[in-house]
């Protein structure tokens, strides 16, 4: 005789899908394991070997969590899962003006994210003395938000850099 499948447990898989929740109204531990999750990506994409769940494993997050909230940045290939070249997920992330204040930049995809992580390693080598690191970004602008290059104005926000971070604001307050 044939099992039959109950509606309990038809209605249980239906309330495991995924809805669509608006990134500002996420709990801050979603929010967090999100941008664990982005670090996870960014990992995968600097060491191509490394895999999904070693990745993961170096940011405290699971493989599931990641795959949950960045699925289309994930190929499954060979039974293995690797990053895709770029995604189009967005972030909210800081870079310093010219008085040293975080301003946020909306960034879209990927190649912003690492366009303004390249820009803030260059920043730092032009603090430490490197002159010409910041020549490649003069005039440039990422997600509609112009650069600092000017060298004056980096003196000046010079003291404010101490405590900056990419990713979060740190002037008094939090996200």
């Amino acid at each position: 005789m044939p099992r039959k499948v109950s509606l309990a447990s038809n209605s249980r898989s239906s309330s495991n899908s995924l809805r669509s929740i608006p990134i500002s109204r996420l709990p801050k531990r979603s929010y967090a394991a999100r941008d664990r999750g982005f670090h996870v990506l960014a990992a995968m994409r600097h060491d191509p070997t490394l895999s999904l769940s070693h990745a993961a494993r170096l940011e405290g997050i699971k493989p599931d969590t990641v795959k949950r909230y960045f699925p289309s940045a994930l190929e499954k290939s060979n039974g293995k899962y690797r990053v895709t070249k770029s995604d189009r997920y967005t972030e909210t992330l800081y870079i310093p003006d010219a008085q040293g204040n975080p301003v946020a930049v909306k960034t879209r995809s990927s190649t912003d994210r690492e366009a303004l992580g390249q820009y803030l390693r260059d920043l730092g080598h032009y603090l430490r003395g490197d002159r010409e690191a910041l020549l490649r970004w003069r005039g440039r602008k990422i997600a509609d938000v112009e650069l600092v290059t000017d060298e004056h104005a980096i003196l000046t926000m010079e003291p404010g850099l101490s405590d900056f971070s990419l990713y979060r604001a740190f002037n008094g307050g939090s996200l």
